[in-house]
This record gives C-alpha cells, structure tokens and sequence, in this order.
C-alpha cells in the first residue's frame, strides 16, 4: 500500500514564527496541494477563533469535507470550534511526555481518562477521529505504550506519533513504529517530524519503512523553527531513494514549492534539497564534463521530472575545459580546443577576483578580448 499523505502547511507551515496566511492564500494553497495528490489537508485550528474558523469553513466549501482536517487540543471547547466551522474530520492532540504534562499541569491518568472520554465525544460527532502524541519521542517508553492501547480501543482511527522538537533518529523511529504498529493493529499509525536536528526526512523514510501508513509533512519544510518534514523532499526520496509511490505528482512541486514561499514570505533557500534554485546548477569542470557524457553522473533525478528545466552550466573559479567551450557553445559561439584553454585561466582569475561566477556578457567579452581565444564561428 502506498503511503496516505497528509498536508499540514495550513496549520503548522501557518504555526512558523511571523508566517500568516490570507484567506485568498489559504484557498489557493488548499486546492493545489489536492491537485496535486495530497490525500488530506489539516487545514486549521478552528479553536483560534473567529477568523480561523472563517478560514477553515471556505476551504471546506472549496476543498470538500472529506479531504479537510481540523486540529484540537484534548479540550472539549477545541471540538465545539471545529463543530462549529463544519468539520466533519479531527485530530485531538494529547501531551505523553512527562515534560509536556508538567507543562501544562496534567497527568498521565488525566490523558488516559480525557482519551477514552474525548474520543467517544467525538466520535458522536465527527466522521473520523484521530489522536496525536504530542512529543511521543521524550515520553516513557511504557506510559506511551499504555497511551496506544489505549487508542487502540477508543473509537479513534489514526494514531499521530509527533516527534515535536525532533530529537528521534531514524534507527529508533524504525523500532518505534515497528513496536507501536503491533499494539495498535487496527489503527493507522502516522508519523509527524520535526527538522531541529536535519533529520525530518529521513525519520519520515524510516517510519514508511517500517510499516507507518502515513505522514503528516509541509510544503517547503514550512513550520515552527526549523520546519517540518518537507513535502517535496519525502516524495522525492521515497521516489528515487525507495522506489516507491505516494500518489503526488512530482511534476507539481516547483509550483507547490513557489507557491508557498510566496504566500509565506519564505523565500526558499538556493541549496534547498529538490526546489531550491541552485540543486541543478553545476560549475565543477569535473561534474560538468560527466553531465556532458551522461546527465546521470552528478544528478540523482532529471530536472523535467519535477517541472524544471536543465540550466546551463555555470562559469567560474571551478570551470574546467569541457564545460568552458559547452557554456560559449551555448552562447552561440564556437572555439576551439587550444583556444578554450588559453581562455580558461582568465576566466578563472577573473571570477576568483570577483568571488562570483561570470555572467554570459562577461564572459563573451573575455573570449572575444583574449587574443587566441577569438571566437572560431558562430553557432
């Protein structure tokens, strides 16, 4: 079975620090993101008040209930907000960690007990319930076991393991889900990440491969500070990495990844793994004359296969032979291979005294200055 996503840029990607969504934004994010293949969105925290509820009942009229979350804390009030921007889909969050409990003044018998109540609450008026556990990765390994019987016998659907500060690696969130899995056989298990330690992604990986049936990601990584699991990034890892499908298309996730960025205010970083603007960018004389024989020598994936196109290489300190007369060749201009090396230490010196690489102009005229380096013909 391939693995059930679940778009949480609405709630948590909103949660990142000075983020806030428009309505118009939320709208237009919401149907791409379905457009997209994403199963589900948690679309919103009705509990915020008016406006959140506002905001979530238009998505819910564009989007569909049954595609559409709302997130609730374990308060009863929570689940009357959602009821009342016309949920018909929850998720109730409860703390399982003793830090969490001491947070917020509970106990673990409280969170049995408002469990087995809430739910059944719920359940009389919602058409499907799911359960977090909030910063499951710092809680007792036993009292979290005792947390997901519990689940398993509540009217509850999906159980959500949240790894709220990211601190589990993917050795342990194998063996957590695997153990987890099998206490809970009738519920899916979700796994959410946080990315404090980098590790989002590859805990998402881990816990598919250990049986999870879905994730809980935002576009970008968007979310409180150092984001969550990366749509993008988990679908083109399970993709390329395990060979496997979740049903988004992959096509989709330069737009997705635009999108976001723009109704955030988020620009994305150039380096960022599968939509940043530099991860098909090559200027090592080394990678570019592999690419020239093979684009698969220094690219894991073809550009096109998320909606981009392959960029010319770059021209700089790192240049090498091949990749100078491919980037003239590119700006139509023809030389030859004596000429293209007298070239290249000028072009080097040059972009080494600038600390940048060179743009096309700057380069033709270089070429065209050289001497032995006079173009040869145009292309």
């Amino acid at each position: 079975m391939r693995p059930w996503i679940i778009d949480t840029t609405l709630r948590d990607g909103e949660q990142a620090a000075g983020v806030v969504f428009l309505r118009a934004d939320k709208l237009r994010m919401a149907k791409a993101l379905l457009e997209a293949g994403v199963d589900e969105l948690e679309a919103g925290i009705p509990a915020m008040g008016e406006e959140a509820r506002a905001d979530f009942s238009a998505i819910l009229k564009a989007c569909g209930h049954g595609r559409v979350l709302a997130w609730c804390r374990a308060v009863e009030s929570d689940l009357d907000a959602a009821a009342a921007s016309g949920a018909t889909r929850v998720h109730l969050s409860f703390p399982v960690s003793d830090l969490h409990l001491s947070t917020w003044g509970r106990t673990r018998p409280w969170v049995l007990s408002e469990l087995r109540r809430l739910t059944a609450l719920a359940a009389g008026r919602f058409s499907f319930v799911a359960v977090g556990a909030q910063d499951y990765s710092r809680a007792d390994p036993r009292f979290l076991r005792d947390f997901v019987s519990c689940v398993a016998a509540t009217p509850a659907k999906r159980i959500r393991l949240a790894d709220t500060v990211g601190v589990a690696h993917p050795a342990r969130v194998a063996r957590d889900v695997a153990e987890l899995s099998a206490l809970a056989p009738g519920l899916q298990l979700e796994f959410h990440a946080h990315d404090d330690l980098g590790l989002a992604t590859a805990n998402s990986l881990a816990a598919l491969c250990a049986g999870a049936g879905a994730l809980s990601l935002t576009v970008n990584g968007l979310g409180e500070r150092a984001g969550n699991a990366a749509l993008e990034q988990v679908v083109m890892a399970w993709r390329v990495a395990h060979g496997g499908e979740c049903g988004v298309d992959p096509h989709a996730l330069s737009s997705l990844s635009a999108l976001v960025a723009e109704c955030s205010r988020r620009p994305v970083a150039p380096e960022a793994p599968v939509v940043g603007s530099a991860v098909f960018r090559h200027e090592s004389g080394l990678h570019c004359a592999g690419l020239l024989r093979n684009t698969r020598s220094y690219e894991a994936f073809d550009p096109a296969l998320i909606g981009r196109e392959r960029e010319p290489f770059v021209v700089g300190w790192k240049s090498g032979l091949q990749s100078l007369r491919e980037a003239l060749r590119e700006a139509g201009v023809l030389v030859d291979t004596a000429s293209a090396r007298e070239l290249l230490p000028l072009v080097r010196g040059t972009a080494r005294s600038l600390r940048r690489s060179l743009t096309t102009e700057e380069l033709l005229r270089l070429a065209k200055t050289a001497g032995p380096c006079s173009p040869l013909g145009q292309a």
